[in-house]
């Protein structure tokens, strides 16, 4: 009994199979509080307004007037509304093609960068500087590169004797410049995660390949991926969301056009709730689109998660 009781003293906290003793709960709990915190004023409470809102015909011009109008904003989404549907489009089109890209991207930066022996800080500085500029800035300087008329990429197509191309201008070609664009700034990020992760393979495994004659192909499908599968788990999840939240390169280089063609939703969200005041709508969408989000982001998460354990 004596024992029991010792044992129990000490497992002040139990988190699943885990225990703590009082002195590594406390610890715990004042790291974590801060962003507890921060977590129910910023994220979780908005939330909670957004989610009471949708339900709503609030606006921003008489938030003292609302009226509880029940589902009407969401089945106006469905019905009435096809730009919002033609927004989830475009957000979903993105996203199925720059997350691919950009992770083959990032990956293959990593490989390069991990075979490299010269120049190697100078190469991850290289890779790395897109990462520090806003998308603002990096939207403003691409639309100058874009230009039809004036910009550097067309005064190439034109040496070369190719046709001068819309580019930002065209329908068809204006979401696949913003996927370029958001591939490049982004990549040198993932890189360095796929970097970090690299030097934590065991290096006897390489040595074990190249004794049985692998080569270098061979080494990145068989040790180098494998061993990464737990690390692009959580590259992959963290593309998909920041992906599904495009608003800036849209915003800044066309405005969501030409003929809406990179309208997405979060923009869609932006224009409702601040340009047509109509927070109860765009709360409506908001929350429609978290719930996509986070299914995706869950599932993907529990496939990663099986992996693991088997």
């Amino acid at each position: 009994m004596e024992l029991k009781s010792q044992k129990l003293s000490k497992e002040y906290f139990r988190f699943g199979k885990k225990t703590y003793s009082k002195k590594e709960s406390i610890i715990g709990w004042s790291f974590l509080l801060p962003a507890v915190i921060l977590g129910i004023i910023f994220i979780i409470t908005p939330m909670v307004i957004s989610l009471a809102y949708s339900f709503t015909d609030a606006n921003l011009l008489r938030l003292d007037d609302v009226n509880f109008i029940g589902f009407d904003n969401f089945v106006r989404i469905f019905t009435k509304d096809a730009l919002a549907l033609k927004a989830l489009g475009n957000s979903l089109f993105f996203t199925v093609v720059v997350v691919p890209l950009h992770l083959t991207i990032s990956l293959g930066l990593a490989l390069l960068l991990n075979w490299q022996k010269k120049f190697k800080t100078f190469l991850r500085w290289v890779f790395f500087s897109p990462v520090l500029l806003s998308l603002a800035v990096v939207s403003l300087l691409w639309i100058n590169l874009f230009n039809p008329e004036s910009g550097l990429i067309n005064a190439l197509l034109t040496m070369l004797g190719a046709e001068r191309q819309g580019f930002l201008k065209d329908p068809d070609q204006a979401m696949i410049c913003i996927i370029l664009i958001s591939a490049w700034a982004g990549a040198g990020y993932q890189m360095l995660i796929f970097l970090g992760a690299m030097k934590n393979i065991p290096a006897s495994l390489y040595d074990a390949a190249k004794i049985d004659g692998a080569n270098k192909m061979q080494e990145v499908f068989y040790i180098t991926i494998p061993m990464l599968k737990n690390t692009m788990g959580f590259v992959l999840i963290t593309m998909l969301i920041g992906a599904f939240r495009l608003i800036v390169q849209p915003m800044i280089m066309t405005g969501g056009g030409p003929v809406d063609s990179t309208v997405t939703v979060s923009l869609y969200i932006y224009r409702q709730g601040i340009t047509f005041r109509d927070v109860g709508y765009s709360s409506a969408i908001a929350m429609i689109y978290t719930i996509i989000i986070a299914t995706v982001a869950l599932s993907l998460r529990a496939v990663f998660s099986k992996g693991e354990m088997d």
